[in-house]
């Protein structure tokens, strides 16, 4: 693959097209796919030389109705104090584009704030960059917003805390609700109730009535499930699906027939044989002695965050029941998924991970995910491609 942006059938896979997107920096991760107003597919991820460090800014590409090109990455951000990651578009009333992401210095998730810019002409031009009000410092985001019949806005969100006196790990972190019913100026938060590890929330509909949600795993463990019945007032205890999950992002979509569809990581921790202390071990200023330690009995923590599970392969599923059930699941990438280093400049990385799924009118399914954590790549397929893999 030529990484150009070309859309071209796979080499192996006549019912796949491809792409892989150009990076303008030695890293790339976080992809997260909406489509427009227009018909266009819109990719927006971030960008830098490390993830954590002040260089990571967000990028955005864009790939019009019956083009084959998608356009040159365009940056929407720029902190030169803070690392601004895990960006989302969300496409509002009255044809405003958002755009939602996270800033925070170095390593430290708990320092995050939640970000926000607004176009009003498909994201061609953009507003300034504000403050997200009423998302609280350690706030973080992943997943697009549920816009409701009844005029809420319903914003998943995940609470990234520290062990206090310790650097933030991932061990404490847990998710809530951001529920707006005044087009974003004030919001209330929802607390998902025992969500603890539970985090990148994503809110679809309910095949009948209400709401279901998706959580990654800090456990590495498996996909989590909860529900809510009353538009998002009150939620579930999560709990696990058959699914496993590597402590790694996932993303699930309804579709326009019914059913279901997720692409994940099908690894975790039980497919690791390395573990990693923190996401961001490589970087300079976070010594390893300022984290928590994995002590015969989990002192101070009653479970740690598990990171180093393998984030390959990466994996399309359908479910007909609301995701109690995935039978089809077909793999888009396989390989080892070695995920030890974040280090993109030496080509250490091995993932195929991060991955959004967006779907057009046509019926076609769009994905992009992170590969080796040095470019997006782009794949569209019909949703029964699956099905073909078995």
């Amino acid at each position: 693959m030529h990484i150009n942006g070309l859309v071209q059938v796979h080499s192996a896979d006549a019912g796949r097209w491809v792409a892989d997107l150009p990076a303008p920096c030695v890293q790339a991760h976080a992809a997260n796919l909406t489509v427009l107003a227009d018909g266009t597919v819109a990719c927006v991820w971030f960008g830098g030389s490390l993830e954590g460090r002040a260089d990571i800014c967000v990028f955005m590409s864009r790939l019009t109705p019956g083009s084959a090109q998608w356009s040159p990455p365009v940056a929407l951000s720029e902190d030169p104090a803070r690392s601004e990651q895990n960006p989302v578009l969300c496409v509002m009333p009255q044809g405003a584009l958002w755009l939602l992401h996270t800033a925070q210095t170095s390593g430290h998730q708990d320092t995050s704030v939640v970000r926000q810019r607004i176009s009003h002409d498909n994201g061609l031009t953009w507003g300034p960059t504000q403050d997200l009000a009423g998302a609280p410092r350690g706030t973080f985001v992943r997943q697009p917003m549920q816009l409701q019949a009844d005029g809420s806005w319903l914003l998943p969100v995940f609470r990234c805390k520290p062990v206090p006196g310790k650097a933030w790990d991932g061990s404490l972190d847990d998710s809530a609700v951001l529920r707006s019913t005044d087009q974003g100026a004030s919001w209330q938060a929802i607390d998902i109730p025992d969500s603890l590890g539970c985090v990148h929330m994503n809110i679809v509909p309910a095949r009948e009535a209400g709401l279901l949600a998706f959580f990654r795993s800090r456990w590495a463990d498996h996909v989590y499930r909860s529900q809510s019945r009353d538009g998002g007032l009150t939620w579930q205890a999560p709990v696990a699906t058959p699914l496993p999950n590597n402590n790694s992002s996932l993303q699930a979509l309804r579709l326009a027939d019914g059913r279901l569809a997720m692409i994940f990581n099908a690894s975790s921790a039980a497919n690791a044989t390395e573990r990693r202390a923190s996401l961001y071990d490589d970087l300079d200023d976070l010594a390893s002695s300022d984290l928590p330690q994995t002590s015969a009995d989990h002192s101070p923590l009653q479970r740690l965050a598990f990171w180093g599970a393998p984030r390959a392969p990466l994996t399309l599923a359908l479910s007909q029941d609301d995701g109690l059930t995935w039978p089809w699941q077909r793999h888009l990438e396989t390989g080892d998924g070695w995920c030890m280093s974040n280090n993109s400049a030496q080509g250490l990385n091995r993932e195929y991970s991060y991955p959004s799924i967006a779907q057009t009118a046509d019926g076609l399914l769009h994905l992009a995910y992170t590969v080796f954590r040095q470019h997006i790549r782009y794949a569209r397929v019909m949703p029964d491609w699956v099905k073909q893999g078995h």
